[in-house]
């Protein structure tokens, strides 16, 4: 047994059910590559896991400066859990920066590690601080470790062929080594993963491995801590094969999956837009299974592309974010006036404008819903976790083509780039919904606009004999459809074109409750709230309030019953990462329920102490 093999056997480990820790730094310190490879890692162990990246939308913000300030923040838990956690058990802070901005969160307690090696009187001033937090009390209450990676990182790669700028770029491994020590997680998982990404430049892939070895023995070369850690695997998640997935991901593959369970050839016409990019650059990797990608010159070629593709008889896609879907509005209409089966996904991020790139919002909804010109009815459905992306893209996908409509489909930017365990669903449980397009020289002519049971036309590919017919945005004659400008006619049109929307509720379920079914406070929410919303409800009803939940796939059209439902109820919550967007279409939708908005927009996720303290005040009143 090796002296640091002995030691390890003589410090015993304390069992903890849930952590939370958050590394922090410049932007150009690797923080998000550390964590994801913290969390692959416990991902590989079977922890349950949530994980939040919270980075600038600078490409390069000022080193040093709070702005520039980027963190990862990773809960992994023993236990089922919904949400990255309120405050971070541990505190990983590469600069002053990175320390004053985050040490607010940190829970009382808590143990906090400082890069002390970059802590020099020029990065107090970068970071606009006129005392060291290291000195002056900011501290007191917290386990302060105080090391000086920058050096221990030079003495670790001591002899290596690197220059001194490639050395500083390893300090992230040495704190993911020495985190790795902490909490017992094994380093062969981000081994291979070095190897594998710096397979044409070894040097790199050892130095890293050497940095994360040193960090990993510091913890008993120099006796850093007071004990160590462990969270053991999960056992309360459902049997089954599972991998870690982030929302783009996810996203990606239930949009490949949808177009097969069509059978239709899938194409992707995208323009690239943060945090929507990332469904791009996946989807461009499933060439080998038929998947067309398309790198459009701007938002409105994309989506024009993406329609194009589905007049030829593909299953059309275009992503983006909400400054995008501004750009796409007018495609969007010849989408509803055409009748032809289109996924469009709107990553949201915050706004207006620019705004606020790389962080979450939920502020498109009545864009969405309503943002249009003309009565241009599309349904519209949400995500509400990393994994429930993949479902809910496949949902997306049947509703285009079997009601021969363009179908919204909004993330955002937490749900895009978290990531949390996935259930790999089994094939036979994904059932299709087989396209079945016009065959040649049907009897009696050719109706483009007539109509099935669901309203939707048939569905014809160009160039197929005896199915010649206009297309484009003029109003259309009801079954010929000869361009019409009968006042007749357009009604009819548009009611039609209405009713079809409206009546896909009849094929989506009434959500479940979560919780009580009744009792004093309804929480009802969609997208990404749901991990928050989910954990109150929880800790809630341990303390005996009689609270329930109900989340929303479906935003438009609502399902039906749910007035059944919030009636069951005193008040009806509803939070949101906006100023009451779905609060304003339920009261609409539901005048006679006590519906109550609470909002947040501040490009952060809803807090689980947050959502308590809202509904323990309404339990109050």
């Amino acid at each position: 047994m090796t002296q640091s093999s002995a030691r390890d056997a003589e410090m015993p480990l304390q069992h903890f059910e849930s952590v939370v820790i958050r590394f922090a730094g410049d932007s150009g310190d690797g923080m998000q590559i550390t964590g994801n490879q913290f969390t692959h890692t416990s991902a590989v162990i079977g922890n349950d896991l949530a994980t939040f990246p919270d980075y600038p939308a600078e490409i390069r913000a000022p080193a040093g400066t709070r702005p520039g300030v980027s963190g990862f923040q990773v809960r992994f838990s023993s236990s089922d859990i919904h949400t990255p956690g309120d405050q971070p058990d541990v505190l990983v802070a590469m600069n002053p920066a990175a320390l004053v901005v985050n040490i607010r969160d940190l829970k009382p307690g808590g143990i906090v590690v400082v890069n002390t090696g970059q802590f020099a009187d020029s990065d107090l001033k970068k970071a606009s601080l006129t005392s060291n937090p290291l000195a002056d009390g900011t501290l007191s209450g917290f386990r302060v470790i105080e090391i000086d990676i920058n050096k221990r990182v030079t003495e670790a790669l001591k002899g290596t062929t690197l220059s001194s700028k490639e050395v500083q770029r390893c300090k992230n491994f040495y704190t993911l080594g020495l985190m790795y020590w902490l909490y017992h997680r094994p380093l062969e998982t981000t081994i291979k993963w070095l190897e594998e990404k710096f397979a044409k430049r070894p040097e790199l892939a050892e130095a890293n491995k050497l940095a994360m070895q040193a960090g990993y023995n510091a913890g008993d070369i120099h006796e850093l801590f007071q004990g160590r850690y462990e969270v053991l695997p999960c056992t309360s998640m459902p049997p089954g094969t599972y991998r870690n997935i982030m929302g783009n991901d996810a996203l990606a593959m239930g949009l490949v999956a949808g177009a097969h369970l069509a059978g239709l050839q899938p194409f992707l016409g995208s323009y690239p837009i943060t945090p929507a990019s990332g469904i791009l650059e996946a989807l461009a990797s499933y060439k080998n299974f038929g998947v067309i990608t398309f790198q459009a010159e701007d938002e409105i070629a994309a989506i024009c592309s993406a329609l194009g593709a589905a007049y030829a008889g593909c299953l059309g896609f275009t992503t983006t974010s909400g400054p995008g879907i501004a750009l796409k509005t007018e495609a969007m209409g010849l989408a509803v006036s055409v009748e032809l089966p289109l996924v469009i996904v709107n990553v949201q991020r915050g706004g207006p404008s620019t705004g606020l790139p790389t962080k979450t919002e939920q502020a498109d909804l009545l864009q969405a819903i309503f943002g249009r010109n003309g009565e241009a009815p599309i349904p519209v459905i949400a995500a509400s976790t990393p994994a429930d992306a993949f479902e809910t893209a496949v949902e997306a996908c049947r509703i285009a083509v079997q009601y021969m409509t363009p179908v919204i489909l909004l993330s955002d930017g937490y749900i895009a780039n978290g990531a949390e365990p996935w259930m790999l669903p089994r094939i036979e449980d994904l059932k299709p919904f087989p396209v079945k397009f016009v065959e040649p020289n049907p009897e009696g002519g050719f109706l483009p606009y007539a109509r099935d049971a669901k309203l939707a036309r048939p569905w014809a590919k160009p160039g197929t004999p005896g199915l010649e017919h206009r297309v484009g945005g003029l109003e259309k004659a009801h079954l010929t459809g000869n361009i019409s400008y009968d006042p007749d006619n357009h009604e009819f049109m548009v009611r039609m074109r209405q009713n079809k929307v409206m009546g896909i509720r009849d094929s989506i379920p009434t959500p479940n409750v979560f919780g009580d079914s009744t009792g004093d406070v309804l929480v009802v929410g969609w997208g990404s709230t749901h991990g928050a919303i989910t954990s109150a409800i929880e800790e809630l009803r341990k303390k005996g309030r009689k609270v329930g939940s109900l989340h929303l796939r479906h935003v438009w059209p609502l399902p039906k019953d749910l007035d059944k439902i919030m009636a069951c109820f005193r008040s009806v919550l509803v939070p949101e990462m906006n100023l009451g967007q779905m609060a304003r279409v339920l009261r609409s939708e539901y005048p006679q329920q006590n519906i109550i908005s609470y909002p947040k927009v501040q490009g952060q996720p809803f807090r689980t102490n947050e959502l308590v303290k809202k509904i323990e005040s309404l339990l109050e009143k």
